[in-house]
């Protein structure tokens, strides 16, 4: 196969695989945006490398090493978390080729992922909580009844940014007190919402209806045009109100998810149920919040025992 002929095969099989994981795999926004970057920097980098090579099958996993070998040393400060999301995507990216027999093997599978350093989950404390959703001054404007939906669903239920933007009003179980979320994977579970949320959604899906004369039905919360939420709109939201509240640098919606699980489980919640309202796939991806508990605890101790406050 001619040079120009394989670097074709190359982007027209990573625009299926996009197409694939956008309209099959049903994958968000932002992970396809993620895919394409790093798919694209290794069809750069191959080409620019190994314009010998001609056939996908000739790919291994040393001229992929030498590829994350490069960023590292173009870039100091690449972490773990995305070398490791580049190996992610390319093994992902293989995987579909073989099912069109474009190879035989996945050359990632020779690679090892990077260890990562460990990191708590940060989240604010409860007192900030109780004064975001009880004294932070919204208005009463379509656009403040947005933004406080915005901060109490992301902190009530605990629901990711994504599940956030494609909640729609026909999610809404009213008589149940529930709302269906679609997760990662496509997996739907329900979160509890009180009846004072309801009360706020039912207000709010009214205003809408009132304000807009085609109100927006695909999607529960809308933009003051009316439009649909994307993902920036709710990072400003959630940035700007926690900045009235903590003076922590972390300030994005994935902070109110970690707060809605640590306060649960500080309160007593049990862990079984609280990675279910998270959806996770497994227990040991919640059972970080444990850890950030148990420090927790250690500071009360510290703090509190007379022993320790003698020292």
């Amino acid at each position: 196969m001619a040079e120009e002929d394989f670097f074709m095969v190359i982007a027209e099989t990573i625009a299926d695989f996009l197409r694939y994981l956008r309209f099959e795999k049903r994958r968000s926004t932002h992970t396809l945006l993620a895919y394409q970057t790093d798919l694209e920097q290794f069809q750069h980098y191959f080409q620019e490398t190994y314009d010998s090579i001609s056939d996908l099958k000739e790919i291994s996993h040393h001229h992929i090493r030498s590829w994350l070998a490069d960023i590292q040393e173009k870039h100091s400060d690449t972490t773990a978390t995305t070398i490791n999301r580049k190996i992610a995507a390319l093994s992902t990216f293989f995987k579909y080729a073989m099912s069109l027999g474009l190879l035989q093997r996945n050359p990632v599978k020779m690679l090892h992922s990077l260890k990562k350093p460990s990191r708590l989950p940060v989240s604010i404390k409860e007192e900030e909580s109780n004064h975001l959703l009880n004294e932070v001054a919204f208005g009463s404007s379509f656009k403040d009844l947005t933004d406080r939906l915005i901060i109490t669903l992301l902190y009530c239920t605990g629901m990711r940014r994504q599940e956030l933007m494609t909640l729609r009003e026909t999610d809404i179980a009213w008589g149940q007190g529930l709302l269906r979320v679609l997760g990662k994977g496509n997996k739907e579970r329900m979160l509890p919402v009180s009846e004072a949320i309801a009360d706020e959604l039912r207000h709010y899906i009214a205003e809408k209806k009132r304000i807009f004369e085609h109100p927006e039905r695909e999607f529960l919360l809308v933009l003051p045009s009316g439009k649909a939420l994307y993902a920036g709109y709710i990072y400003r939201v959630v940035h700007q109100r926690l900045a009235e509240v903590t003076t922590q640098d972390k300030r994005s919606p994935h902070i109110l998810r970690h707060s809605f699980a640590t306060h649960l489980l500080s309160n007593g919640a049990d862990i079984q149920a609280i990675k279910d309202l998270l959806g996770h796939s497994s227990l040991a991806a919640t059972q970080i919040y444990t850890h950030v508990d148990i420090n927790r605890l250690k500071t009360v101790h510290q703090n509190s025992h007379p022993r320790e406050k003698d020292k």
